[in-house]
Parts: structure tokens; C-alpha cells; sequence
């Protein structure tokens, strides 16, 4: 096996892990009414259910690209989309809780900034050639 054949398996680990986690935790802020979500955080619920959309979005944009072969330049995009919530998360996370339990959205921050840049620069994703018609 190649290196960059690791290296885009290793992606695709990463990259189903963190949509299945960006699922759950965007649908969780979807489904939870506003006035129960503003009891959780400190930011205001309809921010949170912004929030909430973008990560949904951004774990679609985590695999559906590159399962359909279409559009996979948006892979890295939605990466980095999560990596900017990601750091807000730990920040937030940071200023309220403490740095302990801050850790983990940081990991989370990490494995996103490192499948943006694996998907633009390690192992890119190589969309579908059309046929002329």
C-alpha cells in the first residue's frame, strides 16, 4: 500500500469519526428546543442552533463529496468551516468550564484542520471525469 493510500485511509477514518460526531452533537442543538438550549451555553439558542446547521452541513460536507465524486474540493472547505467552530468551541469552552474540559474540542479542532489539510494537499479527493455528451 502506498503512502498517500494510508494516508487517504487514515483520512477516511478521521473523516467518518468526526461526521458521525458533528452529526450528533449539530442535530442534538436542532432538536432540543430553544428555551432548553439556552440553559446549556452562555451564547444566545439561536446562535447555537446556527451553530447547530453548520455542523450538520459541515459532517455531510465531511463525506458526501467524496462518496459521490462530486464536488470534493468542498471536503477541505467544510473541514475548515468546522476547525473555525471548533476553536470557538474552545475558547468558549476555556472561558466558562476551564481548560480541562477544554481538551477535547481542541482534539476535535485538530482532526478537522488535519483532514483540511490532508484533502487539499496529502491525499486529495479525485472527483468523477464526465464524458463529453
Amino acid at each position: 500500500m502506498t503512502t498517500t493510500k494510508r494516508a487517504s485511509a487514515l483520512l477516511w477514518t478521521v473523516q467518518a469519526v468526526l461526521a458521525a460526531l458533528f452529526l450528533y452533537a449539530g442535530g442534538f442543538k436542532l432538536a432540543l428546543p430553544l428555551a432548553a438550549l439556552a440553559k446549556l451555553s452562555p451564547l444566545p439558542a439561536p446562535f447555537l442552533k446556527f451553530v447547530g446547521v453548520c455542523e450538520v452541513t459541515g459532517a455531510i460536507g465531511l463525506v458526501l463529496p467524496g462518496l459521490l465524486k462530486i464536488r470534493t474540493g468542498l471536503t477541505p472547505l467544510a473541514a475548515a468551516g468546522l476547525v473555525v467552530i471548533m476553536v470557538g468551541a474552545t475558547v468558549v469552552t476555556v472561558a466558562t468550564q476551564g481548560v480541562a474540559p477544554a481538551v477535547l474540542p481542541f482534539v476535535v479542532g485538530i482532526l478537522a484542520a488535519t483532514v483540511a489539510y490532508g484533502r487539499w494537499q496529502r491525499a486529495p479527493l479525485i472527483p468523477l471525469r464526465r464524458e463529453p455528451a
